[in-house]
Formats: structure tokens, C-alpha cells, sequence
């Protein structure tokens, strides 16, 4: 079936009438129509994600029940608890779609616990592993621009589902025809207790345990800190305030950024990963007591920060929040001698490895595995299974993801906004600031500069040309880069590490992964990752040096010449 083909099937089937109009409009519209019918939307290992509008590439509320009947069969099919967890957030169609997956797991017969209003993606993991769910879904694009939504999809223990669940969902998905009519109304499910709301008790529940994770619950209070926080027309606004508050933090809200908004039209893009995605929150720091600044992401697993400096406002990347809070942890720990024995962090590959300095400064042992917090989620499990869940201490990624605690198995950006509070209090009772800490740790331990380059690739054989621009790097491994030698080869793709002075060979102890990693010795490295569903690879550059202007001079002859 070719685009049109699909095209006609959807204006032949009988669609509600707004459908059908959005479908007429696309007539003649060669690019729409090719974009939109030209495959199925894909679902992975994270659900699926994609921009919202009527279509079989598209998120919609046809896709989203199909997608959701697919996870319902896959559940049936198991010894799992047949009841599935439901979350949302601040974007268009949300509560819709969130409604219409509950609905796809009651006709199956599975009981649908929804959450009744607004709530961030870790609260669906808490809720999962809470109410001994057997999976969950949030809906959600993270921070994508306002027209995309999407389907995350979680496993029993709170983590984003694995492949090999992925692939029976998908297989399920493939035999479902579209458009199956749904038995009964979501009201009606309401009415006869196969689909019921999430009630406050675990909201109050998941506030109790985020503030068990606090390291000094006290400090703040004491030092009377102000901050600035941005929940993003997102979900962070309830949870993150009400934690926050409860701990007696100071804080000024970015009024126009306060309410839920699937328009973002105050932030465009509302990655917090981006300097820009501050913007709005610097404007009302200049007028308003403010020892940092925070902001959250629409779903509220990601959070960054920016802190005043002689310049202005000096954002943090996601790296050095990530390293940063690991030694606040630590170092808290150790002085109160609680550190669990064999204590373990986690961090991805691609994140700072100053953080594996740090860890092993206290004795803690860090573990590096593969990019997506599921993994990050996967050491926990097999702590846990040990029943020595403990030892963990605390899990990051340079994407701003962070956690501390095993009550969720996804970033969780309420815990990670105390923590920063709890940091910025505690250095502003010693007379100092974040960005003391921060110089203090770079003088410590060596100036790891960091920088992540996105190379998106165009025309209709975009993918093919991110495929080749990986298989050439492999086969063409340059002698050095930026004038410092490259040392060792890691090739995750077949989970093999080459000594390239030597000779020597090591196995990888990861899940295999298109990703190749160059090392620098001791000067840094460079990994290059391609997308699985867009054109583009990502280049990860680490540069190392005695002194921050040594590490910048190498970071950007590194960039420079891997650019072309």
C-alpha cells in the first residue's frame, strides 16, 4: 500500500468529522500526503513520538489506540498484574489520548489506573511500581516543540519498556487493523470501576518519598534561599512547588510560563537543554531575590539550572549539574559515615567522566552504561533483584536526567530540583556559590570540558548517508584529533575495545549499540551516535586539561576537525 492508497483508506473509513475535514484540506498536497500516509508512525523501545494531525504517520487518537491495544494484548499475553497505570502532560490532546488508551486496556479487560490531572513522567514510573501495575504509559513529548505528542510505555518495574517487550507490542500493533470502534465510552468504564482515577493518597505517597531522599532536609530552611523556577507550561508546576515549599524554599514563579500551555508560545522549544529555554526566567531573575535559577521540562524529568554571575546569568550543562550533585551526595554521605558499603552511581557513556573521578575520590564504585535512563533503571533492577537496591546512590545522564532514590526508574526532575536546593542552600551557608563549587571541583580534579554537536542530514537518503558517515568513521579511525592521539577504540555496535597502541582486545559488558567512541588517552574522547529515527548523528566531545582554557583550546580543535 503506497501513500495514496493509505490516504484513500483513511478518507474511506468512517472518521469523526473534524478528521475528515483535516483530511480533505491535504487533497493535491503532494509533500502532506507523502509525509503524513508514506509509512505507519513506529513504535520502539520509548513508545512512540511524532507530530500530531490526522494520518498513519501521525499522532492521533486512531494511532494512539492502536498503539495502546497493542500494549494491551501484549499484557493479556503475560503473567504480569493486569492492571496498566496512565499518565499525562501539558500538551494538546493529552487527556484525550490518555483517555482513549484507558479505554483500549479496559475492553481487554485490564484494570486502568489514570492519573486525574496533569503529572510528570516519573509520577507514572512511581505509580507503576506503586500500584503494582504490570505496565504504564504517559502521555508525552518530553521536550519536543508544541505540535508533536507521543506514547511512553513502561514495564512493571517503572522502567521504559526493553526490546524484547517492544518487539511482541510491535508485532501486536502490526495485526491490529485500524480504526476497531470502541466497545464502550470511557464514562462507562468509569461507571463500572475498570478504569479509575490515581486518588491523592499516592500523590501525598510520592511527595513523602521524594522528601526521604533529601540529603539535609533542614539546610534550606536555614539559609533562607530564593529561587526562580519555570515549570515550562508544563507538569512540574504542582509537584516541584509543593515539595519545594514544603522545605521552606523562597520561590518566584515565572508567571508566564506557570500555566500548562501545549502552545509553548513563551519557549518554542522548551528543552531544557537550551540556553534559550531560559530566557523568559532570566528576565524575571533581574528584579527578583534569586540565589538560582531552575527550570523543568514539560513532563518534568529533565531539569536545568542557571545561576547569577558578573556576566549575567551563567547556565549549567546538564554534565556539570550531573557531577555536581554527585559530590554534594557523597561528600554529605561519607561526613554522616552512611554510605552504603559497595555503594554504586551511574552515569551513561556519554556523559562527563569527571563524574567516575569524583565517585571514586569517596570509594564509589560508577558504572557507565548505555544512553536512555531505562538503562540507568536496568542497574537498579539487578540491585534490586539482589535485594541491595541501597547501594544505589545516584544515576545521571548530560541530557539533564538525574535521580537519586529507587522509588521511580526514570529522571526525575522534582527529587533533582531539591537536591539543587539543598546544594545551593548548603554553599550559601559557607559564604559560597554554585559556581565556587563548581570551580572548585574543575581545580580539583581537571577542567572536563564538554560540547554535543547534532549533524542533521537532508534529502531521501538522509538515513543512509548517517549510516555511511558511521561506517566510514569506523573504517577510517584518524591517528589523532585536535593534535592529541587517539588511543583506544570502543565500538559498542560489536561491543569490542581495541588498545590501538597494543593491540589488545576487551569485551564491552553492554547491550550492543551503533555507537563508536575514540579516546584521547587521558586528554578526552569523542563518541559519535547516530539517531535510530531521525537523519542526524550526535558527536560527544570530552576535552581534559590542567586549566580551562587548555581544555577549550582542545575541545574546539577536536570540533573543528571532526566537522569536516
Amino acid at each position: 500500500m503506497d501513500y495514496l492508497d493509505r490516504y484513500r483508506f483513511w478518507c474511506d473509513a468512517d472518521l469523526p468529522a473534524q478528521d475528515k475535514a483535516e483530511l480533505a484540506s491535504l487533497k493535491g498536497n503532494e509533500e502532506e500526503l507523502k509525509g503524513r500516509f508514506g509509512s505507519d508512525l513506529q513504535f520502539g523501545t520509548a513508545g512512540m513520538r511524532g507530530i500530531m494531525g490526522v494520518g498513519s504517520n501521525r499522532l492521533n487518537r486512531h494511532t494512539v489506540r492502536r498503539a495502546a491495544q497493542g500494549m494491551a494484548a501484549w499484557l493479556r499475553g503475560t503473567d504480569l498484574p493486569q492492571k496498566a497505570a496512565i499518565g499525562y502532560d501539558s500538551r494538546h490532546n493529552s487527556q484525550l489520548f490518555a483517555e482513549i488508551c484507558a479505554v483500549a486496556f479496559a475492553e481487554a479487560g485490564i484494570e486502568a489506573w489514570l492519573y486525574d490531572r496533569l503529572a510528570p513522567t516519573p509520577m507514572l514510573s512511581f505509580a507503576v511500581r506503586e500500584l503494582g501495575c504490570g505496565c504504564g504509559i504517559v502521555i508525552s513529548a518530553s521536550h519536543n516543540a508544541g505540535a508533536y505528542n507521543g506514547v511512553k510505555c513502561y514495564g512493571p518495574d517503572g522502567c521504559q519498556m526493553t526490546d524484547e517487550p517492544a518487539a511482541v507490542v510491535t508485532a501486536k500493533i502490526a495485526e491490529i487493523p485500524f480504526f476497531v470502534p470502541e466497545v464502550k465510552s470511557f464514562d462507562s468504564y468509569m461507571a463500572e470501576g475498570l478504569i479509575r482515577y490515581i486518588g491523592q493518597d499516592i500523590w501525598e505517597k510520592y511527595y513523602e518519598t521524594v522528601l526521604y531522599e533529601a540529603v539535609d532536609p533542614e539546610m534550606i530552611r536555614s539559609a533562607g534561599l530564593d529561587i526562580v523556577y519555570t515549570p515550562l507550561c508544563g507538569t512540574g508546576n504542582e509537584p516541584v512547588r509543593e515539595v519545594l515549599g514544603r522545605l521552606g524554599v523562597n520561590i518566584t514563579v515565572v508567571s508566564c510560563q506557570e500555566k500548562p500551555d501545549g502552545d509553548f508560545k513563551t519557549c518554542e522549544y522548551p528543552n531544557p537543554e537550551t540556553d534559550a529555554a531560559l530566557n523568559e526566567s532570566y528576565k524575571v531573575a533581574k528584579t527578583a531575590p534569586c540565589d538560582v535559577i531552575v527550570g523543568t521540562d514539560p513532563d518534568a524529568d529533565r531539569v536545568a539550572i542557571a545561576v547569577p554571575d558578573a556576566d549575567g546569568f551563567r547556565k549549567l550543562s546538564g554534565n556539570e549539574l550531573g557531577f555536581m550533585l554527585l559530590d554534594y551526595i557523597l561528600k554529605a554521605r561519607t561526613a554522616r559515615g552512611d554510605l552504603p558499603e559497595g555503594a554504586e552511581a551511574v552515569r551513561s557513556i556519554v556523559s562527563s567522566p569527571l563524574a567516575d573521578r569524583i565517585a571514586a575520590h569517596y570509594g564509589v564504585e560508577m558504572k557507565s552504561v548505555l544512553t536512555g535512563f531505562k538503562y540507568i533503571g536496568g542497574e537498579i533492577l539487578k540491585l534490586e533483584q539482589k535485594g541491595q537496591e541501597n547501594r544505589f546512590v545516584f544515576g545521571f545522564e548530560e541530557s539533564c536526567g538525574y535521580l537519586k532514590g529507587t522509588y521511580a526508574r526514570d529522571k526525575d526532575a522534582v527529587v533533582a530540583s531539591m537536591l539543587v536546593c539543598e546544594m545551593a542552600a548548603s554553599l550559601k551557608k559557607e559564604g559560597k556559590t554554585i559556581l565556587d563549587a563548581l570551580a572548585a571541583l574543575y581545580a580539583k580534579f581537571g577542567y572536563y570540558l564538554a560540547h554535543v554537536e547534532s549533524i542533521e542530514l537532508t534529502g531521501a537518503d538522509a538515513m543512509e548517508k548517517a549510516a555511511k558517515m558511521m561506517a566510514d568513521l569506523r573504517e577510517n579511525v584518524p591517528a589523532t584529533i585536535g593534535g592529541a592521539e587517539v588511543t583506544a577504540v570502543r565500538d559498542y555496535k560489536i561491543s569490542l575495545a581495541t588498545d590501538l597502541k597494543t593491540g589488545e582486545e576487551t569485551a564491552i559488558d553492554l547491550p550492543k549499540s551503533n555507537v563508536l567512541e575514540l579516546l584521547l588517552g587521558d586528554r578526552g574522547s569523542v563518541i559519535a551516535r547516530p539517531s535510530g529515527t531521525e537523519p542526524k548523528v550526535k558527536f560527544y566531545y570530552t576535552a581534559v586539561g590542567k586549566t580551562e582554557a587548555d581544555a577549550r583550546q582542545l575541545l574546539k580543535a577536536c570540533a573543528a576537525q571532526m566537522a569536516q
